[in-house]
Order: structure tokens, then sequence, then C-alpha cells
């Protein structure tokens, strides 16, 4: 029997056509790199150790096995958190839309909880970021998504699509860990109402991040291990976060920290780690991580390069 504790929520109130405020556990399950003949099995078993969150993207190429193992859980649907993501080359309406729909039949899901533009990038000449907003405008008002928002999106980004269309989403996931902290963003996401979801919480090891010492140091005071600490620093400044692991015991511990709570020294140490550096894993202003990007579309000749809005 499963008696973890449910994760704590924070509450959607942008990007949505809910009456009231939807609520998103703050801890889910990031599926990148988890190719589709492991999914099923790890989104099995993060649902047994009681993770109700799960995130995927159509770019990961594993939402088949993400709506595999939703479908065999047999957890009530209204209990489950699903977000999903679209991928560069879908940017055009018609295409967008079709999408769409191959990741709902994928996810085998009549409604997604979440709809995040994945990157501020079109591979399609004549397509900007309004108009793939707009289509996702679309996409809520069918009543096939609760909530739409964004991954990867600077300021710069939200200003244009909120002043040209007036809707607002619900969540912008940006690269956030102990190095990129993104306390600027997280401002102005929190003016503009838009929940702060992290990707990459742990900063994919770098810097060998589970054998500091500070976080060692502090993790010892609650008989918790580095990981635990960035997880509950993180939500503590009102950030979701969706740690990946294919291990079951590291998806344990990853969800064991909503018993205890970071002391003001504490949480100040761990914003010392924020040394203000350029995103640490993707700069979607540099040519080099463009160019992986927009691989397909290159490889194929049929686009030179990319639009980055």
């Amino acid at each position: 029997m499963n008696t973890a504790v449910p994760a704590p929520v924070t509450s959607l109130i942008r990007g949505t056509n809910e009456s009231a405020p939807l609520t998103m556990p703050q801890v889910g399950l990031g599926t990148y790199k988890v190719d589709v003949d492991q999914a099923e099995r790890v989104v099995a078993d993060a649902l047994a150790v009681g993770y109700r969150h799960i995130d995927t993207a159509q770019m990961y190429g594993n939402e088949a096995g993400v709506g595999a193992a939703i479908a065999a859980s047999g957890i009530p649907r209204d209990r489950l958190w699903v977000t999903s993501k679209l991928d560069n080359p879908n940017h055009r309406r018609d295409d967008a839309l079709r999408s769409f729909e191959a990741t709902m039949r994928d996810l085998r899901l009549d409604v997604l909880d979440l709809f995040l533009v994945h990157w501020p990038m079109a591979h399609s000449p004549g397509i900007d970021l309004v108009d793939t907003w707009r289509t996702m405008i679309e996409i809520l008002e069918s009543g096939r998504v609760r909530a739409i928002g964004v991954s990867n999106f600077q300021a710069e980004h939200l200003h244009a699509i909120i002043e040209a269309t007036g809707v607002t989403p619900a969540v912008n996931q940006i690269e956030t860990h102990p190095f990129r902290q993104q306390d600027a963003a997280h401002e102005v996401m929190t003016e503009f109402g838009v929940a702060h979801e992290a990707w990459a919480p742990f900063a994919e090891g770098q810097n060998n991040i589970f054998a500091n010492p500070v976080l060692t140091e502090i993790g010892e005071k609650y008989g918790k291990k580095p990981g635990q600490v960035i997880l509950r620093a993180l939500m503590q400044k009102d950030v979701i976060v969706i740690p990946k692991s294919v291990r079951r015991e590291r998806m344990e511990e990853n969800f064991d920290v909503f018993d205890f709570e970071l002391s003001e020294e504490d949480m100040a140490a761990f914003a010392a780690f924020d040394d203000g550096s350029l995103p640490r894993i993707f700069d979607h202003y540099d040519p080099k991580t463009v160019t992986w990007l927009l691989r397909d579309y290159v490889k194929n000749n049929q686009l030179a390069g990319g639009t980055l809005y």
C-alpha cells in the first residue's frame, strides 16, 4: 500500500478557462531522455511511489510509454496531472493541431492538464511567436486541455504574447537549479501571474553537485541528502520541480521532501550557489544550441536555420 505524503500544490491562475484556479502538484517526474522502451516502467514506478504529476513532451518521443503506464495504473484521472509540450517543427497551426491529436492518442487521454510551447523557436518561415500562441489558445478553447503555458521563454517573449493576445501562460518551465536560480525571471513571472517550473533542478549533476560539502552539511541537519536539499530549497522559493530519475530508489528520495523546512540561514547558503552565469545546460541564444534544436530540419535541407523569436 502506498503511504507517500501527497505533494503540495501550486495554484495556476492564468492560461486556463477554469472558473477556479487549477492545482498542480509542486513535485513531478521529468522524463527527458527516458526512451519509449523504458518510459512505461519508469512512470509506473513513479506512480507507485506516489508521484501524481508526470512531465513529457513530443520531442522526448516517449508519450506512448507514459500513456501506457497511466492507463495501467488504475489511478483516477482526476488525481493525475500530465504535461506535454509542442515540438519545434509543429508551430504552424495545422501541424500544431495534428501533433496535439497525436499526443492525446499516445497518452490515451481525453483531456490534457497542461500543454506548453516547448521552445520560443519556429522551424516554419512566416510563423511567429504570436501565431503559435494563438494556436495554443485555440487548443485551450477546444476543451481538450485544462491549461496552456510555455517553456524556455524570456521576459520579452512573455511580453510579446501577452500584449498581442491578452492571454497569459499558466506556467513557464525554464532551466532552474542551484547555479542558475532565475530570481529575476521569477520576479517577472510573479508579476504576470505565471507559475515558475524548473527543469533540470539538479543541473544534470554538474559541478559534482550531489557531493557538495555545503549541501551535504545542510542535509545532515535534517537527515536528508544534497538532492533533497536542492528540491526543498526550490520549493520554498515557490518553484515547481520535476526531477528525473529512472531508478525507483532515487524517485523515492526525490519525493521525500515534504517533512522538513530549510531555515533562513540554509536558504541564504543555497542562494549563494547562483553565480549569475549564462545558462549551464541550454542557451537558446547560442548558435550551437539553435543548430542542435533544428538538426532534423537542417539535415533534411528544409531550413538552413531557425527563427528564434
